[in-house]
């Protein structure tokens, strides 16, 4: 009788679905236009992102219609080690060109929605289906406050727990620049 329990615990236990719906998307991503460097703001972060500073997600449109990546900050600080991470991006959803996969390390890949887009290409959000992570970016390392209010608004009607956002410290000047070292 037990192990009868635990079976039937085992399948309802596995067929559990978030009952959140789905994450809004960006209606019909212009890629050329999303395409070049975008400053991340502030995230849910990854295990590697902890302590970044002056973040920057750089994208590429490939011949091949993949998209080449370049991520870059420094650790810890903003003269701390410069981090470079190169995955590439395939688009999942040729329709509205919202849904990707980015891939770090061949054969995962990890779902990346374009969930928010401003009509002139500045701000954007990316997400998941799990709300683990999210990413707040935007074309100029800092966005005006009413910006970003509205953003964590959008980010909270999607699910998101806001008390795992957190800013990314950005500072640009010729010193501490990571285009420079990268080139």
């Amino acid at each position: 009788m037990n192990s009868r329990l635990l079976l039937v615990a085992a399948l309802v236990l596995s067929g559990c679905k978030s009952t959140q719906p789905p994450i809004t998307l960006a209606e019909d991503v212009d890629l050329p236009r999303f395409m070049g460097d975008w400053y991340v703001i502030a995230n849910i972060p990854t295990f590697i992102e902890k302590g970044a500073h002056n973040a920057v997600e750089s994208y590429q449109l490939d011949a091949d219609g993949a998209i080449k990546t370049t991520f870059t900050f420094r650790k810890g600080s903003f003269d701390g080690q410069l981090k470079t991470y190169n995955p590439r991006g395939f688009i999942k959803d040729p329709s509205s060109n919202a849904v990707w996969e980015m891939q770090f390390v061949w054969p995962i890949k990890a779902d990346y929605r374009i969930a928010y887009l401003t009509p002139d290409y500045t701000q954007t959000v990316i997400g998941r289906e799990k709300r683990d992570y999210a990413w707040v970016m935007a074309r100029t390392p800092q966005i005006p406050a009413s910006d970003y209010e509205n953003i964590l608004r959008f980010l909270t009607d999607q699910g998101y727990d806001l008390s795992l956002i957190r800013k990314v410290p950005q500072q640009w000047d010729n010193q501490h620049s990571n285009a420079e070292d990268v080139q």
